[in-house]
């Protein structure tokens, strides 16, 4: 897939977490009639793998509510604190295993079985892709493993 712009990294992180920001950008891309196809069916929580699920799950929110949620309000950091107030309450430790989960998907987990074929999929045959979030990365035009980019998490 190509870059999409105003689609930021999985890596980026809103205060304590990694990938939410993303999710917001996608709700916003999508409400504007900006997010491609191909992202469309990877939306919300209907789907069990998908991240942006496991990130509504995670936070034991509805994605629903998120999605009106980030369209009535503004800025990401108090969509976040809405997502805390609203969800699951979580301490520091459980944010960074979090992290530490998402950028390490498709790592020996139950997702490994599908990572070679989208890699082949994308053309990207070659690339150190080595997780899920490899792989977005690279096929959105980033190098995650030269800038080091789990250094961040």
């Amino acid at each position: 897939m190509p870059h999409v712009p105003g689609l930021r990294s999985c890596y980026a992180k809103v205060g304590r977490l990694v990938y939410f920001g993303r999710m917001l950008d996608k709700i916003r891309l999508h409400a504007a009639g900006e997010l491609p196809a191909a992202y469309q069916a990877n939306l919300g929580d209907g789907q069990f793998y998908v991240l942006d699920g496991r990130c509504c799950r995670f936070l034991g929110i509805r994605y629903a509510d998120l999605r009106d949620h980030t369209l009535a309000s503004g800025a990401d950091e108090k969509i976040l604190a809405w997502a805390h107030a609203n969800g699951t309450p979580r301490t520091d430790e459980e944010c960074h295993v979090w992290n530490r989960f998402i950028v390490k998907l498709g790592w020996r987990d139950e997702r490994s079985a599908v990572l070679p074929q989208r890699v082949r999929d994308a053309g990207l045959t070659g690339k150190p892709i080595e997780t899920l979030v490899d792989h977005i990365e690279f096929d959105e035009g980033r190098d995650p493993v030269a800038a080091k980019a789990w250094d961040s998490v």
